[in-house]
């Protein structure tokens, strides 16, 4: 076989950010580099494999399919560089990267990871919260915990804790004599909170899904403010302005300080639940660690706290 030189580093990082934005101009701008200089190490890379990657247009580029087969595998094998590099750079002192929701991580991770800590001292934790699913080759995480349905590509998934739904709300609105709730027929007389996030997704129970299943009457399940998160609207129960349903691992925390109370026994299946992802790479150690306390912090049920009046 004829000796072939090493593969241009440079050029197909160039490549791989002008495939993934299918525009020269965008890939300069995130390279911090001239649309010529793009467009120079494309054709440097280009001259290199023999193949042209792009059909070049007026004004865009579309990948050939020599160019959609490398695209497809540069973005994972670029981002496990950067992140071995970035592990080696760190040297003794490992950091363990962490993406999750904003809610999970306020109201189910945060209160908790103290105790990671206290067993586990030497791993820094880098808790990066967003909804989107995050690419876990590219932006080097090595853990993840999602709610959803599962089936998520790319990565290893386990379920991690079920996500049954049920009502909360302040302690003070338990004990207001002239709004009871002492049935769930009672709500009408109260402002729900609706998560918006949980319109439109199947199995996920929303107030009237709940309402029916409770056998509530007379209750207007379209009526009260709409969140466009579950934080928010758990928020805004907290601070007693109406009832919300609560999922149930992201109101443990707040059921056992006493900041809600649960007003009826009745719960909501959720299709939904929260996940275990993980980084198809080696795992690491401190991963490792991680995700067997995560395990042992989710065996607890909270939808079995008891419902709570003052």
């Amino acid at each position: 076989m004829k000796p072939r030189h090493p593969a241009p580093l440079n050029a197909l990082r160039t490549f791989e950010a002008a495939a993934r934005h299918l525009s020269f101009n965008a890939a300069a701008r995130q390279l911090f580099v001239t649309p010529a200089a793009v467009s120079h190490q494309v054709k440097h890379l280009e001259a290199y494999l023999g193949v042209a990657l792009f059909q070049r247009h007026h004004r865009s580029v579309v990948l050939t399919a020599e160019g959609q087969a490398l695209a497809a595998t540069l973005g994972e094998v670029l981002g496990q560089l950067d992140l071995a590099i970035d592990r080696a750079m760190s040297g003794a002192s490992a950091e363990l990267r962490v993406t999750t929701m904003e809610s999970f991580a306020a109201k189910w991770l945060a209160p908790r990871l103290h105790r990671f800590h206290r067993a586990w001292p030497d791993i820094r934790v880098r808790i990066v919260t967003d909804d989107a699913h995050a690419d876990f080759a590219r932006e080097g995480f090595d853990v993840g915990i999602r709610y959803g349905p599962g089936g998520y590509a790319g990565v290893h998934a386990e379920p991690l804790m079920a996500a049954p739904l049920f009502p909360v709300c302040a302690p003070s609105l338990l004990a207001e004599a002239s709004r009871p709730l002492a049935r769930p027929d009672d709500l009408r007389h109260h402002t729900l909170l609706h998560d918006e996030s949980a319109s439109g997704r199947p199995g996920v129970p929303a107030w009237p899904d709940w309402l029916k299943a409770a056998g509530a009457a007379g209750v207007d399940a379209q009526r009260g403010p709409i969140f466009g998160s579950i934080y928010l609207a758990q928020e805004a129960a907290v601070a007693g302005h109406g009832i919300a349903l609560g999922v149930a691992p992201l109101v443990e925390e707040d059921l056992r300080q006493g900041r809600l109370a649960r007003p009826f026994a009745h719960v909501s299946d959720n299709a939904y639940r929260f996940w275990l992802v993980r980084s198809p790479a080696e795992p690491s150690a401190s991963a490792d660690a991680f995700c067997r306390w995560l395990r042992d912090e989710a065996s607890g049920d909270p939808a079995s706290a008891p419902r709570t009046r003052e």
